[in-house]
């Protein structure tokens, strides 16, 4: 029976987190005072922004070790496709020249997300949000990144902040022991391309059923596609007293911030882990066949399932996903100082010894100094998933540049010829530092271009294409009706992109839109996979639609 008297319990009772390292930042701008009897933890404005600052930065450039050791077992695991050792091992290669601090992981360097939790020992003045929010500010001017937030000035009209301001800032109650008051933090910087991949779904009670549950999650799992980068962290949280919690948990799990709630559920509600189901799931995942973005097994790192407590008649459940830009860290302010997650500098020694032959099958040069028929002709040989290496010039287009050309069309005017002459990379650079041909700079998703691949094939461009991600029905019959290409990128290795393989950026129209203009850029040995070819093949819808006939135990 349930309990007929009070009794509370935590909804995500986390358990003592006793394996996360921490390196000190400061001890400046913290003090304990003592009033009433009691010890109270004093943080100045200025602490809370030196971290905000250093959480940024490392973010931005570091990973968790957790992280580059599973890159590193994809490398080594003899079950791996060529095409997953060798997203991998780029990956590896990124992580250790964003660990240099001068070019970004991810060339979207994303929303910054901060999650506060403070005991009620702590005084800090009351204005924290203002004081993390200046921290946020001096990092994205000091540093690499790109700014991506857009201020809507009226319904329709919108500007880029300039800033990456306003961040996502939420601060917290939390209970502790009186005599020890402390600041706890979670920092994220969450990209378009992984926040896209967050879903919601209202079922019913009918999903929680072993058999129903594998054939709803076979479905929408491979409906995440690879636009947001995987490898995935991949969190599905059933329940919530509300949608909008169920969503928040299931990006609190993705970052593996929830790892330490219990096994087990009681009558009083709370949340729990189901181990055995992640693992259930996480073999599902391995036999999609979509992979580490290009065929074979690794489509995810690892998964979370989470229950919730539920309203009796709403079953909310939530998909989110952590991607290979995987950005987050813990931070405390103690009496000690102010301490942030240790986050690995040195992830070059996960880097194999191997070869390119190790890595994957067969690569095929391609120059893009080619008329574009030869180009065509040349691709046209090739089967999808075939991985090339491109040299030669790229015309870099994304969203807004795609709709003003989209303007001219229906005003009577050409394809502009750079679009005829020259494969289209949907992309949009970082800052570009001192000494180096252009900022971290990797491929946006696909499908947001989508919309545009008829009319600009009709009208003679954007006939190989160059992204992330899978594709609508739509861009496969137009690419056979037209002759056209698609060609994937790997998503997540901007940086490396950036000094290895782009040597020259030039700006050829629309300079006044920053990082959304048509830019030129020359490149070398730039790797890329056919995913939709001219004859009307896609990659991925050999593994789009579900043909497992599975259930969960």
């Amino acid at each position: 029976m349930p309990p007929t008297t009070f009794q509370h319990t935590e909804v995500l009772p986390l358990g003592k987190d006793t394996t996360t390292e921490y390196r000190l930042v400061t001890a400046d701008g913290v003090e304990t005072v003592e009033a009433a009897g009691r010890k109270f933890l004093k943080v100045d404005p200025e602490a809370l922004t030196t971290l905000a600052r250093t959480a940024i930065t490392d973010i931005q450039h570091l990973l968790r070790t957790s992280h580059l050791q599973q890159l590193r077992a994809i490398v080594d695991d003899p079950e791996a496709s060529g095409n997953d050792r060798f997203v991998a091992m780029d990956l590896l290669r990124n992580a250790a020249i964003s660990a240099g601090g001068v070019l970004p992981m991810c060339q979207d360097t994303g929303t910054a997300i901060v999650i506060g939790k403070r005991t009620e020992g702590v005084l800090s003045g009351g204005d924290d949000e203002r004081a993390l929010s200046k921290g946020i500010f001096d990092a994205y001017q000091q540093l690499n990144l790109r700014y991506s937030q857009m201020a809507p000035l009226n319904f329709w009209e919108e500007r880029n902040t300039g800033t990456n301001l306003p961040a996502q800032i939420e601060l917290y109650h939390k209970d502790s022991d009186a005599a020890d008051p402390s600041y706890e933090f979670l920092f994220m910087a969450k990209g378009g391309g992984s926040a896209n991949k967050t879903f919601l779904y209202q079922e019913t009670k009918a999903v929680l059923n072993p058999k129903r549950l594998a054939r709803f999650l076979d479905e929408k799992l491979r409906s995440l596609g690879t636009a947001a980068c995987p490898p995935y962290h991949l969190a599905i949280v059933v329940g919530g007293m509300s949608a909008e919690f169920n969503l928040k948990v299931a990006k609190l799990a993705s970052a593996r911030y929830l790892d330490n709630l219990p096994a087990e559920g009681s009558e009083l509600g709370h949340a729990f882990r189901d181990r055995d189901l992640e693992q259930q799931v996480l073999e599902m995942t391995r036999q999609f066949g979509i992979g580490a973005q290009f065929g074979g097994k690794y489509f995810c790192h690892d998964v979370r399932v989470i229950r919730l407590p539920r309203h009796g008649a709403s079953c909310p459940v939530g998909v989110a996903v952590s991607c290979s830009a995987d950005r987050q860290a813990k931070a405390k302010i103690t009496s000690e100082g102010v301490f942030i997650e240790q986050l690995e500098r040195d992830p070059a020694r996960f880097l194999p010894d191997v070869t390119e032959d190790d890595l994957s099958d067969e690569v095929v040069s391609v120059d893009l100094n080619q008329p574009m028929d030869q180009i065509r002709a040349q691709l046209s040989q090739l089967p999808v998933k075939t991985r090339l290496s491109l040299t030669g010039p790229l015309v870099v287009a994304r969203d807004i540049a795609h709709a003003k050309i989209a303007e001219r069309l229906d005003a009577g005017e050409e394809m502009p010829q750079y679009l005829r002459d020259h494969p289209v990379y949907y992309a949009g650079p970082a800052k570009t530092p001192d000494g180096y041909a252009s900022g971290s700079f990797g491929p946006t998703t696909a499908g947001r271009m989508d919309s545009y691949v008829a009319q600009f094939q009709a009208a003679g461009g954007s006939l190989v294409m160059l992204a992330k991600g899978n594709r609508s029905k739509q861009v496969t019959a137009a690419c056979k009706k037209h002759g056209g290409f698609y060609l994937g990128s790997i998503g997540g290795p901007a940086a490396r992109l950036a000094k290895d393989c782009i040597k020259k950026v030039d700006v050829l129209e629309y300079a006044e839109l920053g990082m959304e203009a048509v830019w030129k850029i020359e490149v070398e040995e730039f790797p890329a996979f056919i995913v939709i070819d001219d004859k009307g093949n896609d990659f991925f819808s050999e593994t789009s639609e579900p043909v497992l006939q599975i259930s969960f135990r």
